[in-house]
C-alpha cells in the first residue's frame, strides 16, 4: 500500500513537471516525461495495484486503507433508509424467487403468496400506476394464520431489513381525538413538533412495507387519510411536508368474517382449494358491507387466508425450532429433533379456531423452559448438544409429558423429562 501511494504521488509529480514544460515550450523534455517516466509509473503502479488485489483475495488481509464505491454505497443506505440491492442477487432474480422465499416463512397460503407476488411484479416491470403506492392489500382471515408473518417477509425480503416493516396498531386509533396522531397534532397542540406516528416514519424510511393492523377496529375519520394515501400516493403532514408513499407497501389486516370460514371449511368435505372462491366472496361481500366503497374500491387486491391443518402446523412447528436453534447457536449449544417430536409439539399445539399461536406457546412452555432451567442448572454447557425425543406412549405418562430433552454427553445420555 505504500509502494501504492508512492507511485501515486510521484505521477502526479511528473504531470505538473510535464506542464510547466509545455508552457516553458520545452517540448523535448515534455514528451520525454509523457510518453517515457509517465507511462512507466503508469505501468508500475497497475502491477502494484494487481498485487494488492491478489492478496486480498487470497483473505489473508484483515484492513484495507482505500474506501470503495460499496462502503460509500452501504452508508448512503444507512442514513437514508433507501435500501441497498444484493450484488450477488439482481432485482429480476429476486422478484422471479420472490414466492419461494416468501414461503420458507408463510406456510400454507399458497394464493395469499401468489397475490401478493404478482402484485409486487407487475409494480416493479412498470405496469402499475406510479404514483401510487407499489401494491395495496388487504389481509383477511382468521387469528394466527400468517397475515402479519407475511408482510414481515415481504419487508425483510424486498427491503433486506425486517426493520422496514412499519406496523401501526389501529385500535390505537378508536376514538376520534387519536387520528391526528397518524399525520400529526395540529399547530398549538401538545406534541405538534415530533410530526406524525405513519407520516414521520416514512418521511425517515420512504422505502418500506406499511401495516395496518386490524383494520376494521380504526375510526372512521381514519378512511378519510387512507383514501388520499391510496389513491395519490402521498400525504401532508400538520407541518405542511409532503410524505411520498410511492416506495412502499400498504397492507391492511382484518378479522372479518373469519367466523364464514371457519364454518365453511368445517361443514364441507371438499378440499380447501375447492372452496376458496367461494369463502373469497362470502369474506369480501362481509367486508364491503363493513367499509365505505370509496375506500374498498382503491385497494388493489383482498387475500383471503386459509386455516392451517395439522400438516402444515408441523412444518411451522419445524420452522419455530430452528428459530430456537439458532438462538442457542449464540451460546453454542446445538440442538437436534426427531420427526417424532415435531408430531408431538404439533399435535398439542393444533387448534384451527387459533391457528399457529398455540404452538409458539407449546413451545415456550415445553421446550424453551426446560432448555432454559438446565443452562441456569449448570447442566447444559457450552459445546453441549441437545436432542428432543418422545417418550413412548404409556397410560400413567399424561400426554404433555411425553417429551424427553436429551443432553448427549459423549456416548452417554443425560435425559431430563420435560414437565407440563
Amino acid at each position: 500500500m505504500n509502494r501504492v501511494r508512492s507511485i501515486k504521488e510521484e505521477i502526479d509529480r511528473v504531470n505538473l513537471e510535464m506542464e510547466a514544460a509545455e508552457r516553458e515550450y520545452n517540448l523535448n523534455r515534455a514528451a520525454e516525461l509523457k510518453y517515457g517516466t509517465l507511462i512507466s509509473l503508469q505501468r508500475q503502479l497497475e502491477e502494484a495495484e494487481k498485487s494488492i488485489a491478489d492478496y486480498r483475495k487470497s483473505g489473508k488481509s484483515l484492513l484495507r486503507e482505500e474506501v470503495t464505491d460499496l462502503d460509500i454505497a452501504e452508508i448512503v443506505s444507512r442514513w437514508t433508509g433507501i435500501p441497498l440491492s444484493n450484488l450477488q442477487q439482481t432485482e429480476r432474480e429476486k422478484l422471479v424467487l420472490l414466492e419461494q422465499v416468501l414461503h420458507k416463512r408463510v406456510v400454507g397460503q399458497d394464493m395469499a403468496v401468489k397475490s401478493v407476488a404478482d402484485a409486487i411484479r407487475r409494480s416493479r416491470a412498470g405496469l402499475s400506476d406510479p404514483n401510487r403506492p407499489i401494491a395495496s392489500f388487504m389481509f383477511m382471515g382468521p387469528t394466527g394464520v400468517g397475515k402479519t408473518e407475511l408482510a414481515k417477509a415481504l419487508a425483510g425480503y424486498l427491503f433486506n431489513t425486517e426493520n422496514a416493516l412499519v406496523r401501526i396498531d389501529m385500535s390505537e386509533y378508536m376514538e376520534k381525538h387519536a387520528v391526528s396522531r397518524l399525520v400529526g397534532a395540529p399547530p398549538g397542540y401538545v406534541g405538534y413538533e415530533e410530526g406524525g406516528q405513519l407520516t414521520e416514519v416514512v418521511r425517515r424510511r420512504p422505502y418500506s412495507v406499511v401495516l395496518f393492523d386490524e383494520i376494521e377496529k380504526a375510526h372512521h375519520d381514519v378512511f378519510n387519510i387512507l383514501l388520499q394515501l391510496l389513491d395519490d400516493g402521498r400525504i401532508t403532514d400538520s407541518q405542511g411536508r409532503t410524505v411520498s408513499f410511492t416506495n412502499t407497501v400498504l397492507i391492511m389486516t382484518s378479522n372479518i368474517g373469519s367466523h364464514y370460514i371457519l364454518e365453511t371449511l368445517r361443514n364441507t368435505q371438499d378440499s380447501k382449494d375447492v372452496v376458496y372462491d367461494v369463502m373469497k366472496r362470502q369474506v369480501v361481500e362481509l367486508a364491503r358491507q363493513t367499509f365505505r366503497p370509496e375506500f374498498m374500491n382503491r385497494i388493489d387486491e383482498y387475500i383471503v387466508f386459509q386455516p392451517l391443518d395439522s400438516k402444515q402446523i408441523r412444518k411451522i412447528v419445524e420452522i419455530q425450532l430452528n428459530r430456537v436453534r439458532d438462538r442457542l447457536k449464540q451460546k453454542n449449544i446445538n440442538i437436534c429433533y426427531t420427526e417424532e417430536a415435531i408430531k408431538l409439539l404439533a399435535a398439542l399445539g393444533f387448534d384451527p379456531n387459533f391457528g399457529a399461536r398455540p404452538v409458539k406457546r407449546v413451545i415456550q412452555q415445553m421446550v424453551e423452559n426446560e432448555i432454559a432451567m438446565g443452562i441456569l442448572r449448570g447442566d447444559i454447557r457450552d459445546e453441549d448438544t441437545i436432542i428432543l425425543d418422545h417418550i413412548p406412549g404409556v397410560e400413567d405418562v399424561p400426554c404433555q409429558n411425553r417429551l424427553c430433552i436429551k443432553k448427549m454427553e459423549n456416548s452417554a445420555m443425560d435425559a431430563m423429562v420435560a414437565n407440563d
